[in-house]
């Protein structure tokens, strides 16, 4: 096993396949499809590629640390109680554990992620 990996981009294999929980859908019908590139630790850290189309879902963390890289696509991401953020193809941010807001897909957006939960 190498401890180096490599995210192929342009061929990322095959995903996972899923719609919005019920319980966190804020508005359209978005669908996701994940490619999951790492899994450490029992799940305790994962990392890979993401991908949603339009629409919009609650974003709740709860003790979960999430980096974001946008690759393509845009977003509009509202913390709380704060600004909302537009978030294009080269933004990259951490949602720290206790976030809450709203995760708007404004054109299907596709990501790098990593997760760290306890």
């Amino acid at each position: 096993m190498s401890n180096m990996i490599v995210f192929d981009l342009k061929n990322p294999g095959i995903a996972r396949e899923s719609q919005a929980l019920p319980e966190r859908l804020v508005e359209g019908n978005p669908s996701y499809k994940t490619w999951e590139k790492d899994n450490v630790g029992n799940g305790r850290i994962r990392s890979g590629i993401w991908e949603a189309t339009p629409g919009a879902t609650r974003s709740i963390k709860g003790e979960t640390w999430e980096y974001c890289s946008i690759l393509s696509g845009v977003i509009e991401l509202v913390e709380d109680d704060k600004v909302p953020r537009h978030l294009v193809a080269g933004d990259t941010f951490i949602l720290r554990p206790g976030f809450t807001g709203t995760w708007r897909t404004i054109e299907t957006v596709r990501k790098l992620w990593v997760i760290v939960s306890p």
